[in-house]
């Protein structure tokens, strides 16, 4: 079989509804719209959502909270996260990003203090919960805000 030789299968293609061409055609006079209202006009179209005059779901439903347009959005390291690098690395935004640890900088980097970390390490991010700093502190590295 060659790409010249394709045929849609017997049946499936139809060719298009002819309206409005008389009694006898099953589609004359009213062309398959009824009789009257909203959806035998010209136009009547009822756009997504409408429910027929009834206040709509969107506005039924109450609504509650508020999103800060101004919140930082952070990429979370957890401090046993860096256990992986060699002791004495300058551990940066880009470093982790290479390793893997995190996709996207975001708005800045934050180290979390959830485990437990044994080298001694130079941490350069954006911001650092106090338990991660004291724990980095405790192995014997520092953290520096950039």
């Amino acid at each position: 079989m060659r790409l010249h030789e394709l045929r849609p299968a017997p049946g499936s293609k139809f060719g298009p509804k002819r309206v409005g061409r008389g009694i006898g055609s099953g589609l004359g006079k009213t062309s398959g719209r009824g009789h009257k209202g909203q959806k035998a006009r010209s136009g009547g179209k009822i756009r997504p959502g409408f429910e027929g005059g009834q206040m709509p779901l969107v506005r039924r439903v109450p609504k509650r909270g508020f999103t800060n347009p101004f919140a930082r959005e952070w990429a979370i390291i957890n401090v046993k996260d860096l256990e992986r690098f060699e002791p004495h690395t300058v551990v940066t935004p880009e470093l982790l990003r290479e390793a893997g640890l995190i996709k996207k900088v975001k708005d800045g980097v934050k180290i979390l203090g959830d485990g437990e970390i044994s080298k001694p390490l130079i941490v350069r991010v954006h911001a650092a919960s106090k338990q991660a700093i004291a724990k980095v502190e405790a192995a014997g590295g520092r953290v520096e805000v950039i």
